[in-house]
């Protein structure tokens, strides 16, 4: 039984000025939403880490293959403009937010496309944490679209030379699974090398305390 309501994925909202951006909700089924409760992996720290860093339970583990799906890379592939199933997939994962994340930022050049998919429970009432794609690298108001985090919320977008982002400052737990198509299985290795070895540091910093 697959995880992701395919056919909600596939009639998402997609802009395609100033760069390609697909936003979907509701695309996780609710079912896995309740089993993800305790199959999603224990994180206790901010940052992002490496699928292959991290424990898990089954139903996370479905979403995950099901995010790296042919059915998925069609549909998204269609959205963005480029054929991801020629691309090379990392998939990080975060469980917290830090004050100090999300500033507005564009991806590096080694990243083709990025899938966002948010695991909070219930309605995002907070102003920060709320994913804003903005016109302006300086002006975090400048805003062409805000996402807030929810549960089954995905967002998919093609990296540009203006494709930024961020959002205003928030500090708690913020789930989501990212998903970057890169431009080569090196840059993937260098990617997971950056965030396995921060993602070490900060088990080794939490042992310590």
């Amino acid at each position: 039984m697959p995880a992701i309501d395919f056919d909600r994925l596939g009639h998402a909202t997609v802009f395609r000025e100033p760069f390609p951006l697909l936003i979907a909700s509701g695309v996780v089924l609710p079912a896995v939403l309740e089993q993800l409760r305790t199959d999603f992996p224990p994180i206790t720290a901010g940052g992002l880490y490496p699928l292959r860093e991290l424990h898990y339970g089954p139903a996370f583990a479905a979403l995950v293959d099901d995010l790296l799906s042919p059915e998925t890379e069609s549909v998204l592939s269609r959205a963005v403009g480029v054929k991801l199933g020629e691309c090379e997939a990392l998939v990080t994962v975060r469980g917290r937010c830090r004050e100090r994340d999300g500033g507005i930022h564009n991806d590096s050049a080694d990243k083709v496309a990025t899938l966002i998919l948010y695991l909070n429970d219930g309605e995002w009432l907070q102003p920060g944490g709320r994913l804003r794609f903005v016109r302006d690298p300086l002006d975090i108001e400048s805003v062409i679209a805000e996402v807030p985090p929810e549960a089954g919320t995905i967002v998919a977008f093609r990296r540009t030379e203006n494709s930024w982002h961020g959002h205003l400052p928030y500090s708690g737990v913020r789930r989501s699974i990212m998903v970057h198509w890169m431009t080569s299985a090196a840059a993937v290795e260098r990617e997971a090398a950056r965030h396995t070895l921060s993602a070490r540091v900060k088990g080794l910093t939490s042992w310590l305390h």
